[in-house]
């Protein structure tokens, strides 16, 4: 049995908040018909259905390590120092 990501969104029409529940079809049933299944949204008027939680993970796309993070967060924190010069 394969667990997918869930997939959740809010109808604006009756502020019905639908939820992909495996590969069963979950609709609304207001006019717009918004109707949510698996990764897949269809309504009559989709700019009237609002993601909530699109279900997928964001990836790091840092490309620093976390040593060179840490060392880049100690370095501007560091104090400066200010010279004083005397004028003549």
């Amino acid at each position: 049995m394969k667990i997918g990501k869930m997939l959740s969104v809010r109808c604006k029409i009756c502020n019905k908040e639908l939820v992909s529940v495996s590969n069963k079809p979950v609709c609304c049933g207001c006019s717009n018909m918004v109707i949510i299944t698996n990764d897949r949204v269809t309504a009559t008027d989709l700019s009237q259905v609002v993601y909530l939680n699109t279900g997928q993970e964001k990836k790091n796309t840092n490309t620093l390590s976390a040593k060179d993070i840490e060392w880049q967060e100690k370095r501007s924190k560091r104090k400066i120092r200010k010279l004083d010069f005397e004028t003549r």
